[in-house]
């Protein structure tokens, strides 16, 4: 049994000091207590004490398109036309590389469980295998959020590299995600790329066909696709998938930008969760969605890096409350606390974690208070002010997986990133 001596750790109560965490040999919390004499062998996560990250969001290849999609401005579809071209290059072997280093990024930053949103099927589950094996190595939990992919855009056919995301049909690709297995670190979901991708008349099956298991799905990322949805079918997407009997609990609209009134009405009476993406909405000039409105209308917020411009989720917790600000001219849309549930949000990609409590998965992740970003900040507001360079040390499923930004298995995951990207890059 292996115990955690915590200075402050942010329990399911509020912000708690000394507090002592005892793990059971399969990784669970079996007891959290406060001390006041530290006892002899356990060891000490100095500063605040967090939950582990759950990153909601994620497209493992897009990692390797860091730094290289700003040399001629652009738009978001044009940056998607690089992309595809990434896409175009992997192989199996080459997507574990890639994925290994960019989940040991995650680790070192403190994630604990990933939700992969995955279209590049190559006609089978082998590329899916390959993120299984990568989430194992840097010891985070997956969750494979297959996509469903059919559609090069509403009425248009797949062409060029988009035939390597596609099944065909939806029954085609329900078969091929029924062959995933589900393993101790390793959740099976699915997903419906977008209302471009998926045409109306498969919506509900992709939807209904795993009915106990996550579903995600890219809504209104764009004004273009809100315009090609209306023009049509007659409604916006999220009336759409509304239709299709898409919306409820175990859904998360990733990005959800650009909505209407009603849309935020569907979204929240049905309660489907909305994931943000804040520095990938950023980087691809998305714009800000209406994060405030959401979560009171009863949607739950999560967070995720996507495209991986940045992996850092202290930042996308606070970007999240700075986009609000920026949107409404005000301070504080969202408190500390909110920030911190939206960062450990595992509900949304389907694990009961993202809480230091008795039964939950023991993810810790200490942030330290005496960087020249920390020192002298009210721990309790911590969020606002920590980078993932704060990070001191990471533990998933009871075990350390990263000291002081370098990964305990995986070594120095910036030599990873560079080997694997420049695999595929020269």
């Amino acid at each position: 049994m292996k115990s955690y001596w915590c200075e402050r750790a942010w329990l399911p109560t509020g912000l708690t000091d000394r507090v002592l965490v005892r793990v059971s040999a399969s990784g669970d919390i079996t007891s959290v207590s406060t001390v006041d004499t530290i006892p002899l062998g356990v060891e000490r996560l100095y500063g605040v004490v967090l939950p582990g990250f759950a990153n909601a969001h994620s497209h493992a290849f897009h990692r390797a398109l860091r730094g290289r999609t700003h040399g001629d401005g652009g738009t978001f579809w044009t940056w998607r036309e690089r992309m595809y071209a990434l896409a175009e290059r992997l192989t199996p072997e080459s997507y574990l590389r890639l994925a290994r280093a960019a989940y040991g990024e995650m680790a070192v930053a403190g994630v604990t469980a990933v939700g992969e949103f995955h279209y590049l099927h190559n006609g089978g589950n082998e590329m899916a295998e390959a993120l299984r094996q990568a989430a194992a190595d840097a010891g985070v939990r997956l969750t494979l959020l297959d996509a469903c992919y059919l559609a090069g855009g509403i009425g248009q056919p797949v062409s060029g590299v988009q035939e390597r995301f596609s099944d065909g049909t939806g029954e085609r690709w329900a078969q091929r995600v029924s062959g995933l297995a589900q393993d101790a670190n390793t959740r099976v979901g699915a997903a419906i790329h977008s209302v471009r991708a998926v045409p109306r008349e498969e919506l509900s099956l992709v939807a209904t066909a795993f009915p106990d298991r996550p579903l995600h799905v890219h809504l209104s990322e764009q004004p273009a696709e809100n315009e090609a949805c209306l023009e049509a079918y007659g409604l916006t997407p999220t009336a759409l998938l509304a239709e299709a009997g898409a919306l409820g609990p175990r859904t998360t609209a990733v990005h959800a930008t650009h909505l209407s009134t009603e849309d935020i009405g569907l979204l929240g009476g049905s309660g489907t969760g909305a994931c943000f993406c804040p520095t990938t909405e950023a980087d691809l000039a998305d714009g800000i969605g209406p994060a405030r409105e959401l979560v009171d209308a009863g949607s739950p917020l999560s967070l995720g890096s996507d495209q991986h411009a940045v992996v850092d989720p202290l930042l996308e917790a606070r970007a999240l409350e700075h986009g609000e600000r920026l949107r409404t001219g005000n301070r504080g849309r969202f408190t500390p606390a909110e920030l911190i549930d939206a960062l450990t949000n595992h509900a949304s990609i389907g694990w009961d974690a993202g809480r230091i409590a008795v039964g939950a998965p023991a993810d810790l992740v200490a942030v330290r208070l005496d960087s020249v970003r920390t020192a002298g900040v009210d721990p309790a507001q911590v969020v606002l002010a920590a980078h993932a360079s704060d990070v001191a040390v990471v533990v998933s499923g009871g075990r350390v997986v990263a000291r002081d930004g370098v990964h305990e298995g995986l070594g120095d995951v910036a030599v990873l990133l560079r080997e694997s990207v420049r695999e595929l890059t020269t």
